[in-house]
């Protein structure tokens, strides 16, 4: 099968397509022929360092997330899963390939009415919206600040925020994605790489009372100082190139709340499965910025590293 490779780890030209054996499923395993494969910024920062959540040794297929169709079943598998169309997990490695093997309890089926891509795009970005908009405990009026709200988990937490009643202040980096968020019809949109973007936020609404921050680093600082006494503060993402930093002192002394929700196995599945049944119904919609295909795995990874995308990236495999 087509398949990627990660031999060394370094810049985006180490991701280099080629060939790889077949995968059989094992007993209580099942064989996904892979259509589309999402990308993550921590995967570029894996093949960049090593660094991530997976642990893998090279060399290795990179890829934690496909969507495809169940061909194959190993031993003591339901036979009706076979054909069945899905979004999955690989476990960390191996996604971005024609076929994937995964344990017959990680997929989870597309409903009716998504397209395979958007169950995709919204299987790992949309359970982590949806989280981290109920951890928040958004309520109407509330003044709701999302950081990279461009990107796959900020363009969905504006939809949730927006439709909780809140206003919603989209903040990005670059004309382009600021383009594209007050095309979107956002309350307030600034570009945090403009000197004295939280000047213009006071100036729309005051304070905020969420901050969903996608950055980290000094701009989650930024962001942190906007909040009003009650506030709440949730990190999803470093793009910034570190996690946010806010003592748990500084946080108290100003009466804000930093909230890390840390779901188990059973509520991310619940998660991916609301997240999907969402898109399906049409009140969550993904935006898929670009497209490459497998064998330029290398170019997607350049182009996120470059902050040149809005929303999610895909791999498209067939």
């Amino acid at each position: 099968m087509r398949a990627v490779w990660l031999r060394e780890f370094g810049g985006p030209e180490v991701l280099v397509p080629g060939t790889a054996p077949d995968p059989a499923p094992g007993p209580g395993q099942v064989l996904v022929d892979v259509a589309h494969a999402n990308i993550t910024f921590v995967e570029t920062m894996f093949r960049a360092s090593g660094f991530g959540p997976f642990g893998a040794e090279l060399p290795v297929i990179p890829g934690n997330g496909v969507g495809g169709t169940i061909t194959a079943l190993g031993a003591g598998v339901d036979p009706a899963l076979a054909g069945r169309v899905v979004v999955t997990a690989t476990g960390g490695t191996g996604g971005y390939a024609e076929r994937v093997v995964v344990d017959r309890s990680a997929p989870v089926p597309v409903p009716p009415g998504l397209a395979l891509d958007a169950a995709v795009a919204l299987m790992a970005d949309g359970r982590t919206a949806l989280m981290l908009a109920g951890a928040a405990g958004l309520r109407r009026g509330d003044r709701v600040l999302v950081e990279a709200a461009a990107g796959g988990v900020g363009s969905l937490l504006t939809q949730l925020a927006a439709t909780a009643g809140a206003t919603v202040v989209a903040a990005a980096g670059g004309a382009r994605k600021v383009d594209v968020l007050r095309a979107a019809g956002l309350d307030v949109v600034v570009d945090y790489r403009q000197a004295g973007w939280t000047d213009r936020v006071r100036d729309a609404v005051g304070a905020v009372d969420v901050v969903f921050d996608g950055v980290g680093g000094p701009l989650a600082r930024q962001a942190f100082d906007l909040l009003d006494r009650g506030g709440r503060m949730l990190s999803f993402g470093l793009a910034g190139g570190a996690w946010a930093d806010i003592p748990a002192e500084s946080a108290a002394a100003r009466g804000v709340t930093l909230l890390s929700p840390r779901p188990g196995p059973d509520e991310l599945r619940a998660l991916t499965e609301a997240a999907l049944a969402e898109g399906a119904a049409g009140r969550l919609r993904p935006l898929i910025g670009q497209r490459f295909p497998l064998a330029r795995a290398a170019a997607a990874h350049a182009a996120i590293e470059a902050r040149e995308t809005v929303g999610k990236t895909l791999l498209d495999v067939r």
